[in-house]
């Protein structure tokens, strides 16, 4: 089948479409002919050497997609060949066909097409697990969410919104703020605006999720409310940061640091039913729309990653087979 491939490890020049193995559906499992994929940050770092799959995963890159059910495994039941579904993945996107544990597999939510579709498996998951199963985040609370134009931080602008909770986000470009106001957060541009000021000023952020790691964390613990919980999620500002012991006591906060490609089955099906009960009816009744900044072919892949690490784009790339 066709596939994105890498020669070795490197910048997005080393990547390709070729012809690989077609995968087989296990026990448990059902295979999907892929129509989208879409593009994350985590997807650069494998491409880079830094984030290998998990142990018995696909070693092509690519953690989301949508497609229809080619075939179902051993012990699959209420699915059938020919629905059209999304899927969180812990490798494989990029390519024709995909094996995905059935648990994983989601149907499509009303109110977005098929190729849409791709964009929301991923941000949907983590923010789900992390702001409400993880953080608890309630309605009438306040929530600060870092990068709020990318992928991750529209769907948690607009799902915490859609719950009822005050949203606050950091951006850069003007266009990135005004889109993350369109989505009905308070923008606070990181360039000119310090967050710690603007979330005291308020009395402090119930739930931040953090996706920058060292470079945030004692500015993050002082932004966070009595009782606030922060859940760090990437660290693209680096990895070893000084935490404020004190400061975390008086305030009786907590600091949390998840990842999902690595989690157990179980966990990540019960992310997954959590999603399709909790988030789908938002999608599907128009409160929550998967922002996609562009689309583009599967053979345009290295271009998608340079996009992708470029950082102005704003919400999901997509790549269609």
């Amino acid at each position: 089948m066709r596939a994105a491939v890498t020669t070795g490890t490197g910048g997005p020049e080393v990547l390709s479409v070729g012809d690989v193995a077609d995968p087989r559906p296990g026990a448990g499992e059902v295979l999907v002919d892929v129509v989208a994929a879409a593009v994350n940050r985590a997807d650069t770092l494998q491409r880079q050497g830094f984030y290998p799959p998990p142990p018995g995963a696909s070693e092509v890159i690519g953690l989301e997609c949508s497609g229809r059910i080619a075939e179902l495994g051993e012990g699959v039941e209420g699915w059938s060949v020919g629905d059209e579904v999304c899927a969180l993945l812990a490798g494989g996107g990029y390519a024709a066909r995909v094996a995905v544990p059935v648990g994983q597999v989601m149907p499509v939510p009303g109110g977005v097409s098929l190729v849409e579709a791709a964009a929301l498996p991923e941000v949907a998951a983590t923010v789900w697990s992390n702001v409400f199963m993880t953080a608890h985040l309630a309605k009438g609370e306040r929530f600060l969410v870092h990068g709020g134009a990318g992928g991750i931080g529209t769907m948690a602008i607009q799902l915490a919104v859609a719950r009822g909770a005050e949203v606050f986000t950091t951006a850069g470009s003007a266009e990135k703020l005004e889109l993350c106001r369109s989505l009905g957060a308070t923008a606070i541009s990181y360039r000119d605006e310090d967050f710690v000021e603007v979330l005291t000023e308020v009395g402090g952020a119930d739930v931040v999720l953090d996706n920058m790691g060292a470079k945030y964390l004692g500015r993050n613990v002082a932004a966070l409310a009595t009782g606030g919980r922060l859940v760090v999620i990437g660290f693209q500002g680096g990895t070893k940061g000084e935490l404020d012991i004190q400061a975390l006591l008086r305030k009786r906060a907590s600091v949390t640091a998840t990842s999902l490609r690595a989690r157990p089955l179980e966990e990540k099906a019960a992310i997954c039913c959590g999603v399709v009960e909790n988030v789908w009816p938002h999608v599907a009744a128009g409160r929550i729309r998967p922002v996609v900044e562009t689309t583009m072919p599967l053979e345009d892949v290295a271009r998608a990653h340079q996009l992708m690490e470029d950082g102005a784009h704003a919400g999901k790339i997509l790549l269609t087979l």
